[in-house]
């Protein structure tokens, strides 16, 4: 299948991989200044922003690397940075380890997989945030102008929700309530973990931030899973969304991954 994607800004590829429920619109924050220095590809994944679900696709982690890896075919891309934020930072790490010759460097934002005890069922609480926004999201605009809505929705993603820029709240409530492969691709995370090794040629970061309440640092930020050879930056004040939280810093992180290309 075909993939929605944005791309813009020229250099060297950088491919951006949003998270479970999420879509391209979440790299809006970084885009503007990451397309001073590559060709930033923005990807939808399927049932996700503008891509079309697929029920044939496999919606694993490992299957998504994939998919990703043959846009990068039809799009005449050998060679990538590459990004992602939560499940799209473990589609990266997938991508690094099953097709090194097609990465230059990674860069892992919050990125899931990275617990010793794999989940096996859907929790209650994350299954009916996406719920709640599936039932709000066509009237998001307005509704994220109330600051109760904003709180309800974001205290526990960011320390820093009452900084987000409005635009960037609406746009992530109509990403997960319209996200048609939410839960089929939450599914294929079950009974998985990221636990394959990655080239030392490939410079690795990873990054997650002090307050992240999705995946805390109790069980889903094992470093014995991560590549020996990962840099691992921990930001301040941030939560699972560190390219919303901190802009310039998760910018620059990725602007410095690049760098350590050999």
């Amino acid at each position: 299948m075909n993939l929605s994607y944005e791309s813009s800004g020229t250099g060297a590829p950088l491919i951006l991989i949003h998270g479970l429920g999420s879509a391209s619109t979440a790299w809006k924050l970084i885009t503007p200044e990451l397309q001073k220095k590559f060709q930033v590809i923005a990807f939808d994944l399927p049932g996700h922003g503008k891509s079309e679900f697929d029920p044939e696709q496999a919606m694993d982690p490992h299957s998504l690397a994939r998919l990703i890896v043959d846009q990068m075919d039809s799009l005449e891309i050998p060679k990538a940075h590459l990004s992602g934020n939560s499940l799209g930072g473990w589609i990266a790490l997938e991508i690094a380890a099953e097709f090194p010759e097609r990465v230059l460097t990674v860069t892992g934002l919050s990125p899931a997989g990275l617990w010793l005890v794999p989940t096996t069922r859907r929790t209650v609480i994350a299954a009916s945030s996406q719920f709640m926004a599936r039932y709000t999201y066509k009237f998001a605009d307005q509704l994220m102008q109330q600051e109760w809505a904003r709180k309800i929705g974001f205290a526990d993603v960011s320390p820093r929700w009452r900084e987000l820029p409005r635009q960037t709240i609406v746009d992530a409530v109509v990403a997960a309530g319209s996200s048609v492969g939410y839960f089929p691709a939450w599914d294929g995370m079950l009974t998985r973990r990221f636990d394959k090794s990655i080239s030392l040629s490939i410079p690795v970061s990873i990054i997650f931030g002090d307050s992240d309440n999705t995946l805390p640092v109790q069980t889903s930020q094992e470093r014995s899973l991560a590549p020996a050879h990962a840099r691992w930056v921990i930001f301040s004040e941030s939560g699972h969304a560190v390219m919303w939280d901190r802009v310039e810093e998760s910018v620059a992180e990725i602007i410095y991954t690049a760098s350590l290309v050999q």
